[in-house]
């Protein structure tokens, strides 16, 4: 078989072809994303983006009891919102086999926390393996369909962010494909009325029995021999990190980060005079090591609860207390003049983006913006600081109300993105309605998931892999459930979107309005004529650059300060001129 090159989501969505997978649902999330757009691209499996993640595993989990393989793919944060399908799928089990990809962010690089998410798996009573490279992610996914089928449980892959987009060598395997038998009804299986899931709930408590005994037999979990002196036990990234440390140590290389290999990890410790757990994140291996009665170091040597590992953190803790069993610095830690001399480069909205135009017209009523996750979420930093508040997906809106409950109405607005409302912004929206208030809800509809790569959603009228379908449509979904101030507008009619603002805010009666413009990265939008700053009339008020466009740029300092626009960046907007008060800034000829 050929050897490839692949990402930590290119081989999950790889092991999941070969392992005879017909279904994969998953809502876009970073690090997660690649894993479903991956799938889509394989013959013989029905992948779908959806609304949501909850409603991607409940669809996963149909599939599965109807005899299908299946998969739900989604970021740490994801799973939160699926939190309700997911425990009670322990109970009901699977006919067909069913994985899930769950994928962590330590250090938070695209996420709003950095949950440690075997918390799940140990909540909600459910198997997961942890691969530290592409080609065991691939294997893993493989093995853990089997594994789920022949004990009837869906099984968590997690992965992290290193994992997820870095690149190794993959061995591919051919596909196996399994029949759909279909679905079969089985009531106390299947219907958890409190009856049946008394009963069901003693058949998870076994199930976790006979995982444990797998656990400790699988040959997934590696003991590799070396020096006696220090034995580590380690999975995921946290592995790759520490065997560059202390390449001469014992490991103990974890697959089963639940339920752990208990008579494994007592032969290891007996084998070792100092045991460590290095782990990202919680400290959960290593709590239940010594719960086990066994001496073990861990964050006590140091190692952060907060962030993501690297070599250099790993030497830190272990050299503290192993001196002689570690490899010199110099040679694990990246050298002045490579990576540590980049200036920051901190995320910024894009030229032309229909945001900036919507959140700087809001800053003129002095307004409180409830925000939410999106492209927008960026407003928040300085110069435009034009965001208030950022939770979780969807929000924006039930925040927005509650302000407006116990403060002056027409203070607080929210504001969020096309996917966003779709994922979480609906259910809001209607209580608003329901309970009697006026709040304003902006969705800043700029007709992709732009965020996550621009991925299609429910309102783009394409599928995944780009079929045309029914698109929403935000107004009349608005007007269909009782909001009858409801309007679209292209932000570029900043006049019109202004007046509307302000007259939505006056209003006794809830109100949306839909700001909607084209993603400017969505290949085949027009380009408008850039502007130029005409440098005699320039007077150098740096309102242009407050409004935080990276095509509007600033050289030289104090007196000899000058602005200039980039035309290769601008997109014509227009806002620029808009709140320039010198007429300094026009089109360019």
């Amino acid at each position: 078989m050929s050897k490839v090159l692949m990402s930590g989501n290119e081989a999950a969505a790889r092991g999941a072809y070969e392992a005879g997978v017909r279904f994969a649902a998953s809502y876009p999330g970073t690090p997660a994303t690649e894993v479903l757009e991956n799938m889509a691209t394989y013959e013989g499996v029905k992948a779908q983006w959806t609304v949501n993640e909850k409603v991607a595993l409940e669809e996963a989990i149909g599939a599965a009891i109807a005899g299908a393989r299946s998969l739900a793919s989604m970021k740490h944060v994801g799973m939160n919102v699926a939190a309700d399908p997911l425990f009670t799928s322990s109970y009901i089990g699977i006919k067909g086999g069913l994985v899930i990809i769950n994928a962590d962010d330590p250090g938070m690089h695209s996420s709003q926390n950095e949950q440690d998410n075997r918390h799940y798996a140990r909540a909600a009573k459910l198997p997961m393996l942890e691969p530290a490279d592409s080609a065991e992610t691939k294997e893993f996914v493989r093995y853990a369909y089997g594994l789920s089928e022949e004990c009837d449980t869906p099984v968590i892959i997690r992965l992290t962010t290193r994992i997820s987009h870095s690149k190794g060598v993959v061995k591919l395997g051919e596909r196996v494909e399994k029949e759909v038998a279909g679905f079969t009804r089985d009531i106390p299986k299947y219907v958890m009325l409190p009856g049946y899931a008394r009963g069901r709930h003693v058949v998870v408590e076994e199930r976790m029995k006979k995982l444990a005994e797998l656990s400790d037999k699988s040959k997934l979990n590696r003991i590799v021999s070396g020096s006696p002196a220090l034995g580590i036990i380690s999975s995921g990234a946290a592995y790759q990190y520490t065997l560059e440390v202390a390449p001469s140590a014992s490991y103990l290389k974890l697959a089963f980060v639940n339920p752990l290999p208990k008579e494994t990890i007592r032969r290891f410790a007996a084998q070792v005079k100092n045991l460590v757990v290095i782990e990202e994140l919680d400290p959960i291996i290593e709590e239940q090591v010594r719960a086990m009665g066994i001496k073990v170091y861990g964050k006590d040597l140091g190692l952060p609860l907060c962030g993501e590992f690297a070599p250099e953190i790993i030497w830190e803790a272990l050299h503290a207390k192993f001196p002689k069993l570690v490899r010199p610095k110099h040679e694990i830690t990246i050298k002045p003049g490579t990576y540590t001399d980049i200036p920051p480069r901190p995320p910024v909205m894009c030229p032309g983006c229909s945001h900036r135009i919507v959140l700087s017209i809001l800053k003129k009523f002095k307004v409180n913006v409830m925000g939410d996750i999106g492209c927008y979420t960026l407003a928040a930093q300085p110069p435009l600081n034009a965001m208030d508040s950022c939770l979780c997906m969807g929000a924006s809106v039930g925040m927005a109300f509650g302000i407006e409950k116990v403060t002056e109405r027409g203070k607080t607005v929210a504001a969020l993105g096309d996917s966003t409302f779709i994922h979480g912004g609906i259910t809001g929206l209607v209580d608003i309605v329901y309970n009697k208030g006026a709040t304003l809800v902006l969705i800043l509809d700029n007709c992709t998931t732009a965020m996550t790569g621009r991925q299609e959603h429910p309102g783009t009228g394409k599928t995944l892999q780009g079929e045309p379908t029914i698109a929403l449509d935000f107004e009349r979904l608005a007007r269909g459930i009782g909001i009858r101030d409801a309007h679209t507008i292209n932000p570029l009619e900043f006049d019109k979107l202004e007046a509307t603002i302000k007259a939505c805010l006056a209003s006794d009666e809830p109100s949306v309005i839909v700001a909607k413009r084209p993603c400017v990265l969505i290949p085949g939008q027009e380009k408008l004529p850039p502007y130029e700053i005409n440098q005699e009339l320039c007077n150098q008020c740096a309102a242009c650059i407050r409004l935080g466009c990276p095509a509007i740029m600033q050289i030289g300092k104090g007196k000899n300060k000058k602005f200039f626009i980039d035309e290769f960046f601008c997109q014509g907007c227009g806002l620029c001129e808009r709140v320039c008060k010198f007429d300094a800034i026009e089109v360019k000829r």
